[in-house]
């Protein structure tokens, strides 16, 4: 690219993409959605006991601060003038929980990660105080069944267990959010004014907010015993929030924010009613556009708003469903196992076992998600023998994603009635052509990958140009340059597929009720007494 061509780009729109694993900053050209530049940096996870999983807040801003102005070297390196960045828009994990102090701008305690289990017993006691013990009891309020992985159960065992925090909220200092609400709370100015808030597609993670009337709701806020006064302001999905103060972007307005599923449907254009895509991440998501109605599953699938693009715009809904574990099981084989020493690796063994001879893996590490919300699952690995090895481990790892995808897939079509033709597909996970070839055989249809796999960044980004006041980008789908696919098609016959998907449902089976809470806490002291007067 010649240097005058690179002064003609016109506006630009940047994102930031706050994800479970790492955060990245993407700049994107606004007219043809072309990624120009980008930077990564991964975070890291804390596991300070069984179940539980915790990130630093602080680590985190670090690491937007840092993504931000790597990115904005690499445009000048590139001699594309970074005054072209026009918005903002920030896509986030969903559900992980921050309390802060507003006057110090400091965190009161780790961010409690979506996929964290401490709160079991919070839950159970909290099931006690409902008709029947029913998990679907707020079901038609909030689109969510009672359980470990929504917002409200983590900051109720926040307020039960950190005295920080008690006192914080006592005093009038404590505030709550999902990651977009920390991290444009602080970007925008933190202690010295800085903008509370949050949109519709995190708020309606968090077991606190009515999805119809599209407010905070009173009568959830006491039965969790939340004080209402913590909580952020909600608002649309596309508009001005803030504007940056501080670093290389001083100044530019954050104008978008869609939790990360919600980012990637808007990104991969479903904006029709049925329209679905499925990201590959540290989970996997499948979302349906459901549009204006919302839709309440009869097969374990959630509720959820999709978008609200603009405060004068519809709110538009979707069916999900969520898997705990995809990406993570591939972390897990690297970082716990130590059978790979990267990502990639395990794509190669797959590929040279072709198949994972017999041998089944239910990654269920946080439980199991949909469509079994089953909390007292564990993971196992079934169907070994001495001929089993790590390149039929990590086959059955990367089929082990697939099939969630399958039975989450199939809950879909029961709920909408219409099954999907092909699958839209995007995530980090998606470069990965073994698992793409996977899906496609064990979904019996197609599976469709853009050629530009950042289309979670991109819905951001998109929501983020289209702004009042903004105004940069259009949400129509024609008038972007047209996305190009890679597809993969059905390579085995349908009898097998179902043969090793029945195998599969049957190692699923086995996998529950491993965990109760009710466990007898010294049963790992009395093991570790034995093997000490063992050594004696």
């Amino acid at each position: 690219m010649a240097a005058s061509d690179r002064m003609v780009l016109g506006p630009l729109v940047a994102s930031i993409d706050q994800g479970t694993s790492s955060t990245r900053f993407l700049v994107f050209n606004a007219k043809t959605a072309e990624l120009l530049s980008h930077h990564q940096v991964e975070i890291q996870q804390k596991f300070p006991k069984e179940g539980w999983v915790e990130q630093d807040p602080k680590e985190i801003l670090k690491s937007v601060h840092e993504c931000v102005e790597r990115t904005c070297e690499k445009l000048q390196q590139l001699n594309i003038d970074i005054a072209n960045i026009k918005a903002i828009g920030v896509s986030n994990q969903r559900e992980t929980t921050v309390v802060w102090d507003k006057t110090t701008g400091e965190p009161l305690y780790n961010a409690i990660v979506w996929l964290d289990l401490r709160t079991q017993s919070t839950v159970e006691r909290l099931l006690k105080r409902i008709p029947g013990k029913n998990k679907s009891f707020f079901k038609f309020r909030t689109g969510l069944p009672l359980s470990t992985y929504f917002s409200a159960v983590k900051l109720r065992w926040l307020l039960d267990n950190v005295e920080e925090i008690r006192q914080a909220v006592d005093d009038g200092r404590a505030m709550f959010g999902t990651i977009d609400s920390w991290l444009i709370w602080s970007l925008t100015g933190g202690k010295s004014g800085g903008v509370h808030c949050t949109d519709v597609t995190n708020a309606s993670r968090t077991m606190l907010f009515n999805i119809h009337s599209l407010e905070w709701d009173p009568e959830l806020c006491q039965f969790f015993d939340i004080p209402m006064e913590i909580l952020p302001k909600v608002r649309s999905s596309s508009e001005i929030y803030g504007l940056m103060k501080s670093g290389a972007l001083t100044g530019v307005p954050i104008s978008g924010c869609l939790g990360d599923q919600s980012a990637a449907l808007v990104g991969q254009m479903c904006f029709q009613d049925g329209q679905a895509k499925n990201t590959y991440g540290t989970g996997c998501f499948l979302l349906c556009n459901t549009g204006q109605k919302s839709v309440f599953s009869e097969h374990g699938l959630l509720t959820t708003i999709a978008y609200k693009l603009g405060r004068d715009k519809p709110v538009c809904y979707a069916l999900e469903g969520s898997v705990a574990i995809a990406g993570a099981v591939v972390r897990w084989l690297r970082d716990n196992l130590g059978i790979v020493r990267t990502s990639q690796e395990v794509e190669k063994l797959a590929a040279e076992a072709g198949t994972s001879y017999g041998c089944y893996f239910v990654p269920a590490f946080s439980g199991l998600y949909a469509p079994y919300w089953e909390p007292s699952a564990r993971g196992i690995i079934c169907g070994l023998t001495q001929f089993t090895n790590k390149n039929h481990i990590a086959f059955a790892a990367l089929e082990a994603v697939c099939f969630q995808t399958r039975e989450i897939l199939d809950a879909m079509n029961k709920d909408c009635g219409i099954p999907l033709s092909q699958l839209q597909v995007d995530g980090g996970m998606t470069n990965n052509k073994v698992l793409m070839q996977l899906q496609s055989d064990i979904l019996c249809i197609p599976v469709v990958k853009p050629s530009m796999p950042e289309t979670t960044a991109l819905g951001a980004a998109m929501a983020a140009g289209a702004a009042e006041g903004v105004g940069i980008w259009s949400l129509n789908p024609g008038d972007l340059t047209a996305v190009t696919c890679e597809r993969f098609e059905p390579q085995i016959n349908p009898e097998e597929s179902e043969y090793r998907y029945a195998r599969w449902k049957k190692a699923v089976m086995k996998s529950m009720g491993w965990e109760t809470s009710e466990a007898p806490s010294n049963v790992i002291s009395i093991v570790s007494l034995r093997i000490e007067s063992t050594e004696d």
